[in-house]
């Protein structure tokens, strides 16, 4: 396997520092760091990202997600693992991800719910976490980055 070239973030200068910053901000909304990594790893699942995946697993399992909620996340619904608080992230996530399956995707029902376990603040980190994760995800997939490459 080969990428056809670097994550276009580190070709262009300048490009990685804001992202990196954003991430940095998402840090600072008051969110459970599990659960952070349980919604990266959910959108790059979804999104076929291979160098997110594998990534998110290392970064999930250092932040203490157990072995069974790592392989079950992409079946979360259908698990006891998960706490209803991560089921409202992962619903969000899953939703905020997939907008072009349905004419509303973030329905005022998936909203409402994550509502009640996050504040505002902690509703801007979910959300700018999807956001970010997407973006890498649609980075790497269009330019074939290799699972594991980056350590």
């Amino acid at each position: 396997m080969q990428s056809r070239m670097q994550n276009p973030a580190m070709v262009l200068t300048g490009a990685m520092q804001p992202i990196q910053q954003v991430l940095a901000a998402v840090q600072t909304g008051g969110v459970d760091a599990e659960i952070l990594e349980l919604v990266h790893l959910r959108v790059s699942q979804i999104n076929g990202c291979s160098a997110c995946v594998d990534g998110g697993t290392k970064t999930a399992r250092k932040a203490g997600v157990s072995d069974e909620r790592l392989a079950t996340v992409v079946a979360w619904r259908e698990t006891p693992y998960f706490s209803e608080e991560e089921r409202a992230a992962l619903a969000l996530a899953e939703a905020a991800t997939r907008l072009a399956d349905r004419p509303d995707p973030v329905t005022d029902e998936i909203w409402d719910t994550a509502a009640t376990y996050f504040d505002e603040r902690q509703l801007a980190a979910i959300v700018l976490m999807i956001g970010v994760t997407n973006m890498f995800n649609r980075l790497n997939a269009t330019t074939r980055q290799i699972a594991g490459a980056w350590g």
